[in-house]
């Protein structure tokens, strides 16, 4: 993810904390350092903060490595200010396996939250809500380990939330999976979550506004899902092949991007296929001569610019499958190979509108 960290590999799982971790880490050693004027509060806070974040990545790591008993890999887990992602190469088709590794995320915040509270209770020194309550705010002794047993507590209550982006919401698809279809499951889940959405909203304005914000990312999150969901029917059972780009603009390494401007201008097309002797060497993308063009002018060559990270598609693979990698990479064209001679290319605009096409003809 772009303005993300790696800080180290977990059974071969990138892990990453965005930029903006910092600011948090910051904030919370300010609030609790203005408690009570104490140094010791306030890195109290910042390590109960990156200890929390700990049992973040731990529930991540939770579907991860559930997800992998399927074979479904997972490129990375990044840190972020709301909590983590983890990014799965795909989601799991069948209803079993989607349902475990949905659940696996809060059943390790459970399991958390139940080893915090043993080892309190064998200690006898669990907190109580009624008996000097402030002493909670203070993150000494016991106080330290009980907060992070209720932020634990939170994080699975949150996650089982039957509402998409949450765990929750795929735990409910995964139910309903077994009496109707992925799109209507889906369908039912997502309405369901923004129905939820809805109560939140309201909510807030006389329980805590945070609700508020709380059923705006629910509601976004359960639609994103519900289109998802129906991009991947309309592209079920079609191949690469279905949506290839035959006509496209070559251009020669040594062509200038002044060049690629006027192509540019004159049609459509908004990326460009740089190959010598039928090779292709690279990808210029509208992003990419834009770029070029501010930082080396429009008498360099394409060469300079162009893109050597892109996809190469067999053009049998099927689409939903190739839809996803496209959507998640930073290149949005794909070149595809068929015995190993270039035929065409295929682009993230091209496959929206056939989605819009097959939903037209349904």
């Amino acid at each position: 993810m772009k303005g993300a960290l790696t800080i180290g590999r977990v059974s071969g799982i990138r892990l990453e904390v965005h930029w903006t971790f910092i600011f948090i880490l910051a904030y919370v050693f300010i609030i609790y350092y203005q408690l009570e004027k104490d140094l010791q509060q306030g890195l109290l806070g910042v390590l109960l903060i990156l200890a929390l974040f700990v049992c973040v990545v731990l529930h991540e790591l939770g579907h991860a490595l559930t997800a992998k008993r399927f074979d479904i890999m997972t490129k990375s887990i990044t840190l972020l200010p709301i909590g983590g992602l983890a990014r799965l190469e795909k989601i799991p088709e069948k209803p079993k396996q989607e349902f475990l590794v949905a659940i696996a995320g809060p059943l390790v915040n459970v399991v958390i939250a139940v080893v915090i509270y043993s080892f309190l209770y064998a200690s006898n020194v669990i907190p109580t809500l009624t008996e000097n309550p402030e002493d909670l705010v203070k993150l000494s002794g016991a106080a330290f380990w009980f907060n992070l047993l209720i932020a634990n507590v939170f994080l699975a209550a949150f996650n089982f939330i039957p509402a998409f982006p949450m765990d929750g919401g795929r735990i409910l698809r995964a139910l309903l999976l077994y009496k109707f279809s992925r799109e209507k499951a889906t369908r039912i889940a997502a309405g369901i979550g923004q129905f939820l959405a809805i109560i939140f909203f309201f909510a807030g304005f006389y329980v805590n506004i945070w609700l508020i914000f709380i059923g705006i990312f629910i509601f976004l999150g359960a639609g994103a899902e519900a289109q998802f969901e129906i991009s991947r029917t309309a592209l079920s059972g079609h191949k690469v092949r279905d949506v290839l780009m035959k006509e496209y603009i070559v251009l020669l390494p040594d062509d200038t991007l002044d060049k690629a401007v006027q192509y540019l201008l004159d049609g459509q097309a908004t990326e460009f296929v740089v190959a010598k002797n039928d090779e292709v060497m690279g990808i210029l993308t509208r992003d990419e001569l834009i770029k070029g063009l501010s930082e080396n002018g429009k008498d360099s060559k394409v060469s300079a610019v162009m893109r050597e990270d892109y996809l190469v598609l067999d053009p049998v693979a099927p689409l939903e499958e190739i839809y996803q990698k496209i959507m998640t990479t930073k290149c949005p064209v794909a070149l595809v190979k068929e015995n190993e001679k270039f035929i065409g290319i295929v682009d993230k605009e091209n496959i929206n509108e056939f989605i819009m096409v097959q939903q037209a003809t349904e």
